[in-house]
């Protein structure tokens, strides 16, 4: 594993989070790319990709490829398998998929049981990823729910409204109050209140 630490940034020590020491910093795809095979991820998907060391070009049939809901195996028939081991996590067996690709590498998709987690690893054994560096894809509004994405939508117009120097949804909502208010009791002086 030493041959790895080297790839890690190097003020990850200094910020003061052990934890995460000696943990590489996830590739583009929020995985790690290793010596026999590379992985991405996004929180429902996994896609690892492993380059097949053959002698000639691959068939399916020279493949052995065996993704349980626990344990991922792939290797060259008759060779001892690239990778062999317990899954970090659960995945969906009947939803995940292989193939060859350009008769020299097998990609596989797996989907995670869990959709709501960020893998440090594919395999018990391997380097680990930081996955508080992981960087999540942007999220649709029409994929959420209705209460998250209204509740979204309200930091996204106070966003908004801050940046423009207008007041955000909660202080317009105190100032439409605070007029009603003066509108029902104009009895009331209010000349030398303050606000905030």
């Amino acid at each position: 594993n030493a041959e790895y630490m080297g790839k890690a940034r190097s003020g990850d020590a200094a910020d003061g989070d052990d934890e995460d020491d000696g943990k590489l910093a996830p590739n583009a795809g929020n995985g790690a790319d290793l010596p026999h095979y590379s992985w991405t991820q996004t929180l429902q998907d996994l896609d690892i990709s492993v380059p097949l060391r053959a002698s000639g070009p691959v068939k399916g049939k020279d493949v052995v490829v065996r993704i349980e809901k626990q344990h991922l195996t792939i290797g060259l028939r008759g060779q001892p398998p690239i990778i062999d081991g317990p899954l970090r996590a659960a995945v969906k067996v009947d939803d995940s998929l292989w193939s060859i690709e350009d008769k020299s590498r097998v990609n596989l998709n797996l989907k995670k049981v869990n959709a709501m987690e960020w893998w440090p690893y594919v395999v018990q054994g391997e380097p680990e990823i930081s996955t508080k560096k992981v960087v999540p894809e942007n999220s649709k509004l029409d994929d959420l729910d209705g209460d998250t994405r209204t509740m979204v939508e309200k930091m996204m117009y106070d966003q908004r409204q801050k940046a423009a120097g207008l007041p955000t949804s909660d202080e317009q909502k105190k100032q439409d109050m605070l007029k009603k208010f003066m509108e029902q009791h104009p009895e009331m002086d209010f000349s030398n209140a303050k606000f905030s």
